[in-house]
């Protein structure tokens, strides 16, 4: 039974991506704090009427953000 649901966040052109590598949730958000939001909000929407243990998911699980950031150059 998995405890951890996995997001990555990433920039594209105009917003950040907020992308589940366990679920089928795509989100995006002008800011980090936005995308971050709106991926609780997806979440939360998409586990209402689910069945965790069909998901092989703990109805105790955390959310692993995991954040890609472009290098700034001096």
């Amino acid at each position: 039974m998995k405890h951890i649901i996995q997001f990555k966040i990433y920039k594209g052109e105009k917003y950040y991506i907020g992308e589940s590598i366990d679920l089928p949730i795509i989100t995006r958000g002008r800011t980090i704090d936005e995308v971050v939001s709106n991926i609780k909000e997806a979440l939360s929407l998409h586990l209402e009427s689910e069945d965790f243990s069909k998901l092989d998911l703990s109805k105790n699980s955390s959310i692993l953000l995991n954040l890609e950031l472009e290098p700034i150059y001096a």
